[in-house]
């Protein structure tokens, strides 16, 4: 019974927070709940979805009687409504999916929010820095755990080949600057995009996820199969791995890295690289109220210019210690200890975040919530700068922010017992980390002819002749992956014709009948 009521409380937060606030139209959720004509950020709405996903989740395990059932149902419906808005949003950008696989630059990078009540573009190409790839990959590794877990997000082979086109505007992100989940690019706020840690990382997350899903779920087939290159996965793992703990080039550490290392990622797969990067990010980042996003972070700080996007290149020192405090990385941090069974570390975090929650009053519920950020005012600025850590600091920030309550609800009902880590993640991302068999190289010789196999026996070298594997250049496969997600009525081209890595071209391909192997690009006759 109390189990009941706690879930009852879990979704009192969330329907006024969350739900309630979807728009009943194009099921977008609006960035700021306090705010009216807020716009639908795509992380923030995967956030959500995800939030709703988990509570629908705790519901079905507790479908007695007719009211959770019911309840179990409408949230389920509203994940799929509110990632199939996200899917049209993007869609209707295809022309950008199709221009940024051919010159991935920002101006034709998908757009990072949306009219809530029209999914709709609402800013132009340069008024904000839409060029997020983490954004992007959160919403395909989103869509991949959904559809193992049951759900029908996709509908049609149109929106398959998509998605699929979506791998590969993703699939290059070890070498794609972009803006990252801050949105303003270097450190310095210039304006500058750089390669970001947590955008790897997702995208890596992304790319072995839906490597061989099938987004008809069990109703599907070939067809509706999405592929990877294997050689895309380990360029942004490699990445990844050079990276962590820094948040980017010009950022020493960055909070972001967390949702890498972690929860929804766990792109790392290095037990002491992740205890390593931990350690480091609390050591420079975490504070009373909070982590803050990284060193010199002049967002929302009492000193920080409102009036002006960008920084001047000599501003930041004035942000030193007085840096925003951002509570969701409590969270995190708690998540993180779920999902690694580190009861200390939850325990330490759950009394961190109480002491930072704020009441309020909405629909007639109290609700405790987790405010956006604490900065320090205005009149304790300058003893904070001498005394790091000294001064009290105020809430601030957008009045309900969606996806930090949706990560809330998420740790609420993980905290309660009302839902463990493995029906979170359904693809077993989290077991990145665990021991692996080890690979074994096999190397088979197919002579070209009768002479060369009877050379090659003289020498004691094995080999064969075979009729029923067909031996290509890598060029041919390369051919081959741009049929993927080609689809005319889109207007979308597949692959690029780019090189195969040695890790595709290690694959032997069935189709139909007969067997195909392919000759490594640097044995290639025809590129040579």
């Amino acid at each position: 019974m109390a189990k009941d009521v706690e879930l009852d409380e879990i979704y009192r937060l969330v329907s006024d927070t969350v739900a309630s606030n979807q728009h009943p139209i194009t099921g977008l959720l609006p960035a700021d709940a306090s705010v009216e004509d807020s716009h639908a950020w795509v992380r923030d709405n995967v956030y959500g979805a995800l939030g709703l996903w988990a509570l629908s989740l705790a519901h079905y395990k507790k479908a007695v009687t007719d009211e959770y059932r019911l309840r179990a149902f409408e949230l389920q419906q509203g994940v799929v409504k509110l990632m199939r808005a996200l899917l049209i949003a993007m869609m209707k950008q295809v022309e950008k999916v199709e221009a940024f696989k051919k010159q991935p630059s920002p101006e034709n990078a998908l757009h990072a929010k949306y009219s809530t009540a029209t999914g709709n573009t609402v800013v132009g190409d340069f008024e904000w820095g839409h060029l997020q790839v983490d954004a992007t990959s959160l919403f395909l590794l989103s869509l991949a755990q959904m559809t193992a877990g049951g759900l029908s997000i996709v509908f049609t082979l149109d929106e398959v080949d998509f998605i699929q086109n979506l791998v590969f505007y993703i699939e290059a992100a070890y070498r794609t600057p972009d803006y990252g989940i801050w949105e303003r690019g270097e450190k310095i706020n210039q304006g500058v995009a750089e390669l970001n840690t947590s955008s790897v990382g997702l995208a890596k997350a992304a790319l072995v996820a839906l490597n061989d899903m099938d987004l008809f779920g069990a109703g599907g087939g070939p067809s509706s199969v999405i592929h990877v290159l294997s050689d895309e996965v380990q360029r942004c793992k490699a990445m990844v791995h050079s990276l962590v703990p820094r948040g980017s080039l010009s950022k020493e550490v960055d909070a972001s890295v967390l949702m890498a290392i972690s929860y929804p990622a766990f792109a790392v797969e290095d037990d002491q690289l992740i205890e390593s990067s931990q350690a480091r990010l609390k050591s420079l980042l975490e504070g009373r109220y909070g982590w803050k996003r990284f060193l010199r972070d002049g967002y929302k700080t009492a000193r920080e210019d409102q009036g002006r996007l960008y920084y001047h290149p000599a501003e930041l020192k004035q942000f030193e210690n007085i840096e925003c405090e951002w509570p969701i990385f409590f969270c995190f941090q708690m998540l993180d200890g779920f999902f690694r069974n580190l009861d200390g570390q939850v325990d330490k975090y759950r009394t961190l975040l109480g002491g930072v929650l704020q009441e309020c009053d909405m629909n007639g519920h109290k609700h405790k919530l987790v405010p956006e950020l604490y900065t320090v005012p205005d009149d304790k600025v300058d003893e904070e700068c001498r005394s790091p850590g000294s001064q009290d600091r105020v809430a601030t920030g957008k009045g309900v922010c969606v996806w930090i309550q949706a990560v809330y609800a998420i740790t609420q009902l993980l905290d309660k017992g009302l839902l463990t880590p493995s029906e979170l993640d359904p693809l077993n991302c989290r077991l990145s980390t665990a021991a692996m068999p080890d690979v074994v190289v096999q190397v088979a010789l197919i002579a070209e002819d009768h002479d060369i196999e009877h050379e090659l026996h003289e020498c004691g070298v094995p080999c064969d002749i075979t009729t029923s594997t067909v031996v290509l250049p890598a060029q041919r496969l390369s051919k081959v992956y741009e049929q993927l997600g080609r689809n005319a009525k889109l207007r979308l081209s597949g692959r690029p014709n780019q090189s195969i890595g040695i890790i595709g071209t290690s694959k032997l391909y069935r189709y139909h009948q007969t067997m195909f192997a392919f000759v490594p690009e640097f044995l290639d006759q025809e590129q040579f």
